[in-house]
């Protein structure tokens, strides 16, 4: 029963996705759809990521992240030391064999992280850090630090988003818990904090928004 019910989201994902591409940002059915039939929890605002053939399952990605249209995870490699590479030798879905025979490997993805076209992140990385840059064209081997940028084959960190003393900044905004609506207000009454993050307040946004923040 449970089988039957993953598939049946794996079908109302696909259907929903050719008509409703545009609101995947905020679409919590797709959200659901991708939880529930392929163990990928999507959080609010991502987009570029419900696509199975380019995602594989076990992946928790947070808020407010962009994925281009020509990157892809891989969650499992090949078995270079078996008789041969065929699936046929390690995926029970092709009923050769009756276990599993690859490990596979699940994938953290922080909030605000941008992933450019052509990367490819592969089964050894199993954390990408909040604010991190994939640069296209670059195969990730090893986890990314959180606002770091990495390019490159192999990708290695090329440098930092920012320094130390604003990524404390911004780590005590915790802006990326704020809906759209709310950074929206942020935006039209203090649009230097979104330019020139050294110019955020002390502590958090979601205070602001409240007014407990001294601007």
């Amino acid at each position: 029963m449970k089988r039957l019910s993953a598939r049946l989201y794996r079908l109302s994902a696909r259907i929903y996705l050719s008509f409703f591409r545009l609101d995947e940002m905020k679409s919590l059915f797709l959200r659901k759809a991708f939880r529930q039939g392929y163990n990928i929890e999507v959080g609010e605002y991502s987009y570029g990521c419900f696509d199975r053939d380019r995602f594989t399952p076990n992946m928790t990605i947070g808020r407010y992240c962009s994925f281009s249209r020509s990157c892809r995870r891989v969650n499992a490699n090949h078995m270079l030391n078996f008789l041969s590479l065929h699936p046929y030798f390690y995926n029970t879905k092709f009923g050769v064999v009756a276990q599993e025979q690859v490990e596979r490997f699940h994938c953290q993805i922080g909030d605000d992280v941008w992933v450019g076209h052509n990367v490819v992140i592969l089964p050894t990385v199993t954390s990408i850090g909040r604010g991190a840059v994939l640069a296209a064209g670059a195969i990730v081997t090893k986890n990314v630090p959180s606002y770091s940028i990495v390019a490159g084959v192999p990708a290695k960190v090329i440098s930092k988003r920012f320094s130390d003393a604003i990524i404390e900044k911004i780590e005590a905004s915790r802006w990326w818990e704020l809906s759209s609506e709310a950074l929206k207000n942020v935006a039209d009454e203090n649009w230097d904090w979104i330019r020139s993050p050294e110019t955020l307040p002390e502590g958090s946004l979601a205070d602001y928004q409240k007014g407990n923040v001294q601007s």
